[in-house]
């Protein structure tokens, strides 16, 4: 895959140019289009248009995203965007946590970028997308008809144009071992050790949330005998079946929600159950209930803290559910690792995370609502396998893996992270 690619095309090498057949046939299907035709009846034309094209023209113009794709591995890049008025025209990567367009580049305009983007989704993909303008999907990219390359895409309205983000999904899982758990954490995500509650794995966007948790079902995958469910918006990483059945479910493809995904799972004699993301009051509910059933649940949350997670389960329900929602997250919350990607000395980036154990103190505190105690708690709570953000930063530091003020950067206790330092 690598073999057509080198770093000059960062640096705008001849070879970037658009091949003249590509731009050719883009410029011939763009001019089908009436100009007095915008919005949604211009997406309709156009996909119409697109759907109605010879194989070899589809194949063309898939091929023009896809040597952009082949590109992220040279540069390191784990994200690309292109389309609609915010990228210029230009294909942008994200490398080593920066966002940059690629110099002296490729230009689009956003008919042709609107064309690429269409032609990469299916009809009802398209239907979907015109309905809400947005559009969750996976991507790979093939050699000899063997996927060599997954990416979970996300294409989305931008002023009446579309514009794509698509992040690649890395095919080595990290060991478990790698995320340097305690012990006692590690026991409670084992499910040998621990048959049922809930785990969740929290960050903001791009801080590894999916390889975390990739690293967590591969460990049960090599040392349990299980049957594990993983539904996902969309399915990143395929894990392969070791000692475990392993199932994947694509919200929108092979299941209508996640809550019906959950749902149908109980049905199907799952032992561990996999919700791609907590991302509203339905979703949390059933995770809440399906593991309350005695499964052991893992998800995800874009939050920055454990005691924000926490904070936002129960802020995410109907006010007349809270107290119920209190007393149930108590009874079932396992485990809540929060973690960052940091930028470490060596000019790569590294993990560092906040871990919180449920101990009968923290259950009394989230059904009393005292969440302001468990941060203290997992300051406390070392030999029980806490540790906080900042706690973990200050490890780092005294490793020399990060530098003093990159920590204070990037904790949430600034003030505490200070004190940290100093001591």
């Amino acid at each position: 895959m690598n073999s057509e690619m080198n770093s000059d095309h960062m640096n705008g090498n001849p070879s970037t140019v658009t091949d003249q057949s590509v731009q050719i046939l883009m410029d011939s299907i763009l001019a089908d289009i009436p100009d007095r035709l915008q919005g949604l009846a211009y997406h309709q034309k156009l996909g119409e248009i697109v759907e109605e094209l010879p194989d070899d023209h589809q194949a063309l113009l898939r091929d023009e995203v896809d040597q952009h794709l082949k590109k992220m591995d040279t540069f390191g890049a784990s994200d690309i965007d292109l389309g609609g008025a915010g990228c210029a025209g230009k294909v942008w990567f994200r490398i080593q946590g920066i966002k940059q367009p690629e110099r002296d580049g490729l230009t689009y305009t956003t008919g042709q970028s609107d064309l690429l983007l269409h032609n990469l989704i299916l009809p009802d993909q398209r239907k979907a997308l015109l309905n809400t303008g947005n559009l969750d999907f996976s991507y790979q990219l093939t050699q000899n008809n063997s996927p060599v390359a997954r990416f979970r895409g996300d294409i989305y309205m931008e002023l009446e144009h579309l514009a794509l983000n698509m992040r690649r999904i890395d095919q080595k899982v990290r060991p478990f071992s790698s995320l340097e758990l305690h012990p006692e954490a590690a026991k409670v995500l084992n499910f040998s050790y621990m048959k049922y509650g809930l785990s969740l794995v929290t960050g903001l966007t791009g801080f590894g949330k999916s390889s975390t948790l990739d690293s967590i079902i591969d460990a049960h995958n090599k040392s349990v005998n299980a049957h594990i469910t993983i539904i996902a918006s969309p399915v990143e990483l395929i894990h392969q079946p070791g000692k475990c059945i392993i199932r994947h479910r694509e919200v929108g493809t092979d299941v209508r929600s996640f809550k019906h995904g959950a749902v149908e799972a109980l049905r199907q004699d799952p032992d561990i159950i996999v919700i791609g993301e907590l991302r509203d009051p339905e979703t949390i509910m059933t995770a809440l209930e399906v593991t309350d059933s005695g499964h052991k649940t893992f998800s995800t949350l874009h939050t920055a803290s454990a005691v924000e997670s926490i904070s936002r389960i129960v802020g995410e329900v109907p006010e007349n559910d809270k107290e119920r929602i209190k007393n149930r997250l108590a009874d079932v919350l396992s485990c809540v690792i929060s973690q960052k990607l940091v930028p470490s000395r060596n000019g790569k980036r590294i993990l560092a995370k906040e871990v919180l154990v449920v101990t009968p103190s923290v259950q009394a505190a989230i059904r009393n609502n005292n969440l302001n105690e468990i941060y203290q708690m997992i300051s406390e709570g070392g030999s029980k396998g806490m540790i906080t953000l900042e706690q973990d930063l200050k490890r780092l530091v005294a490793e020399s893996l990060i530098k003093p003020e990159t920590a204070l950067n990037y904790a949430n206790n600034k003030k505490r992270m200070s004190e940290l330092l100093k001591a």
